[in-house]
């Protein structure tokens, strides 16, 4: 009579999350604090993980938090961070925070998108940069659809070629690293879109501007990202603050007037 391992639920997601982070067993019992060996059947379905351990390798691994929920439900436990809609009222402080942050940046464009860059929110520079984008982009909007949508700003922005090669850069990095089969979607739909690629002239890694016709001429804006990284729950956790600044002089004059 012979006995086969079988591979547990949670063990299986637990080593895909190790090879995607590119850590051996070894590497990641020590960094984990635990055992070689109690990994490896943790993996194989030898060894039933407590929930501690779950989180403390997902933690290791730089899991997203949805995805230790996964780990926890395979594992047999309950999920450690809920998800509410914005506007539950225990996410007042929250929505507080993102209006204040909004209208702070105006004149200049800000927005908060959700973990698939779908606009969540938005302050009233956003708007005018939004004039001539087609109709059907706006119903459910997302700030990389319409960005590169031939239909979107796409015609507008002059150095479409490095814009491209810049965000379907860092969306590939994000769907990636989080192993989300909505951004891997998201990316094989936006890589298709007529632009080109062309990585950016070398500015010393700094900032990749995306530079927008218009009739007052051409605004140049830098992006920066902003998220809460100690937020506990998934909604507030997969929010990000996206403001678009004028990389320069030009382009502030023409928005502070």
């Amino acid at each position: 009579m012979t006995t086969t391992a079988t591979t547990s639920p949670v063990g299986a997601l637990l080593r895909d999350w190790r090879r995607r982070r590119h850590f051996s067993q070894l590497d990641l019992s020590i960094e984990a604090g635990i055992s070689s060996r109690h990994l490896s059947f943790v993996e194989t379905g030898r060894s039933r993980p407590s929930r501690a351990m779950v989180l403390q390798l997902a933690a290791t691994l730089e899991v997203p938090k949805r995805e230790q929920n996964q780990l926890l439900i395979a594992a047999g436990f309950a999920p450690a961070f809920p998800e509410r809609p914005l506007d539950d009222p225990e996410l007042s402080a929250i929505r507080a925070g993102l209006d204040r942050v909004l209208t702070a940046y105006e004149p200049y464009p800000c927005l908060v998108v959700d973990r698939g860059w779908n606009m969540v929110m938005a302050n009233a520079g956003v708007a005018p940069i939004l004039e001539n984008v087609a109709p059907h982009l706006l119903e459910s909007p997302n700030a990389l659809r319409i960005s590169l949508h031939p239909e979107g700003l796409a015609p507008r922005i002059r150095n479409l070629a490095e814009w491209r090669f810049h965000v379907l850069g860092r969306l590939a990095r994000e769907a990636a690293a989080s192993g989300s089969e909505v951004l891997r979607t998201l990316h094989e739909e936006l890589i298709d879109y007529p632009g080109g690629m062309q990585p950016g002239i070398d500015d010393g890694g700094v900032a990749v501007p995306m530079v927008l016709d218009s009739p007052d001429g051409p605004l140049s804006f830098i992006s920066t990202v902003t998220t809460f990284g100690t937020a506990l729950d998934l909604t507030a956790a997969e929010l990000s603050i996206e403001a678009f600044l004028p990389a320069d002089d030009a382009t502030a004059r023409v928005l502070l007037n």
